[in-house]
């Protein structure tokens, strides 16, 4: 269940520049993460740098770290400042700092901030 948490916390929060669910849809790979300043090993935590978020219309989200999926729902607030994960019913939120149709920026307290790309296939 720890490991679950953390793929889940490592997951998301957005400040938002007049972006939509609509523009969260696709998948998202994850290329930094920062703690307190320092940024952190993706390949060492993860144990791969194939780390992904997937948003899909219908609600549905997957996490996917190497061979690895993990199924969630999300919603993001009605004014885009907060992005919630909902993991059977453990609901994590993250703050979105940054959040245009390339790239996304969310912060967790717990785990610091994490900037994603979308991947366009």
């Amino acid at each position: 269940m720890k490991k679950i948490f953390l793929i889940v916390i490592f997951l998301i929060g957005l400040s938002v520049n007049a972006q939509t669910s609509k523009e969260l849809v696709g998948k998202w790979q994850l290329v930094k993460w920062t703690k307190k300043g320092k940024e952190k090993s993706i390949q060492e935590y993860y144990k791969t740098d194939q780390v992904y978020q997937v948003f899909k219309e219908n609600g549905d989200f997957e996490s996917l770290v190497g061979e690895e999926t993990h199924k969630a729902k999300w919603k993001l607030s009605k004014d885009n400042a907060e992005l919630t994960i909902i993991l059977v019913i453990m609901p994590v939120k993250f703050s979105v700092d940054y959040f245009d149709a390339n790239k996304r920026i969310i912060t967790t307290p717990q785990m610091g901030t994490f900037e994603y790309k979308k991947v366009t296939e």
